[in-house]
C-alpha cells in the first residue's frame, strides 16, 4: 500500500497540489507514495475521511478550513499555535486505527522565503487584504520583520471589523497608500475560473514604490497584479511560496 497524501478544502478546482506532488515523485523516483483531493463540502467529513483510508500520513489545508480545522487536531505546532492557522496535517496512526493530527503552518514558511528578497526599506507597514488563515501566516512574517501590519475586510458592523489594526476597503484612500508601500492579497479574488475579478481597493493610488504580493498563482499574472503594474508597481504572484510550502510539508510529513 502506498503512502498516501493529499488535500482537502473546498472547492478544490484551484489546486496546483496534486500536480506539484505528482511530479515531485516522479522527477524524484519516489515510487511509494501518492497525493490525492479530498474535496469536503464541510470540514466535519475529515473523522470520516481518516476513518474510511488509514493510508493517509499527511494532509495540506486550503480555504476554507485553515481555522476551522484546529478542533479536529490533537496538537498544534508553536508557529500554528501563535498564528492561529493550520495549512499542514502530520497524521500518525496508533495501533494502525486511531489517528493523531498533528497541525503545522507551512504557509508562514513559504511567505517568508518567498517575500524576503523583495522588502526595502520603504516597505515600513503592509496592508493585507482578508482576514483569514492565510492573512493571520502573512501578517504573523510580517511583524516578524518588523513591519506594521493592517488588515483590509469587507464587513463593517459585524465581528470581523472588531479586528485590530483593520479597515474597510471603502476606508483606503490616497493617505493610506501613501502610508503602506505592501500590499498583500490572500483573498482568492482573481482566482481561476474567475480571472478577470480584483480585490476592490483604488488602483489608481497606486505608485512604482508600492509592491503588491498576490497569494494567488493561478492565473500566473492575476487581474490584480495586471492593474498594479499599470501603476508602475512591482508584483509577485504566489507560485514560490506555493513551491516553498509544499516542499516544507514534505519534510514534515517525512520527518
Amino acid at each position: 500500500m502506498k503512502k498516501t497524501y493529499g488535500l482537502i478544502g473546498f472547492p478544490l478546482t484551484h489546486s496546483f497540489s496534486k500536480k506539484y506532488f505528482t511530479e515531485k515523485f516522479q522527477k524524484e523516483n519516489i515510487t511509494d507514495a501518492e497525493y490525492n483531493l479530498y474535496s469536503l463540502s464541510s470540514i466535519h467529513q475529515l473523522p470520516d475521511l481518516l476513518k474510511d483510508n488509514h493510508e493517509i500520513l499527511g494532509l495540506n489545508v486550503t480555504i476554507p478550513y485553515k481555522e476551522s480545522v484546529i478542533p479536529f487536531l490533537n496538537e498544534l505546532d508553536a508557529t500554528a499555535k501563535a498564528v492561529g492557522a493550520v495549512n499542514c496535517i502530520k497524521i500518525e496512526w496508533k495501533n494502525d486505527k486511531t489517528p493523531w493530527l498533528k497541525g503545522y503552518n507551512t504557509d508562514v514558511f513559504g511567505f517568508r522565503q518567498s517575500i524576503k528578497p523583495f522588502l526595502e526599506k520603504r516597505h515600513e507597514r503592509a496592508i493585507i487584504l482578508g482576514t483569514g488563515g492565510a492573512a493571520k501566516a502573512a501578517a504573523y512574517v510580517l511583524k516578524e520583520i518588523g513591519l506594521d501590519c493592517y488588515f483590509v475586510t469587507r464587513f463593517k458592523n459585524n465581528q470581523k471589523s472588531q479586528i485590530s489594526n483593520s479597515f474597510a476597503y471603502a476606508d483606503l484612500n490616497e493617505y493610506i497608500f501613501n502610508a503602506f508601500k505592501l500590499i498583500v492579497n490572500t483573498t482568492p479574488v482573481g482566482m481561476f475560473p474567475n480571472v478577470k475579478d480584483a480585490p476592490a481597493i483604488p488602483y489608481n493610488l497606486l505608485t512604482p514604490s508600492h509592491l503588491l504580493y498576490d497569494m494567488v498563482y493561478n492565473p500566473a499574472e492575476t487581474e490584480f497584479m495586471k492593474r498594479g503594474k499599470e501603476k508602475g508597481a512591482e508584483t509577485i504572484n504566489g507560485i514560490s511560496m506555493l513551491h516553498q510550502q509544499a516542499e516544507e510539508a514534505w519534510r514534515i510529513w517525512n520527518k
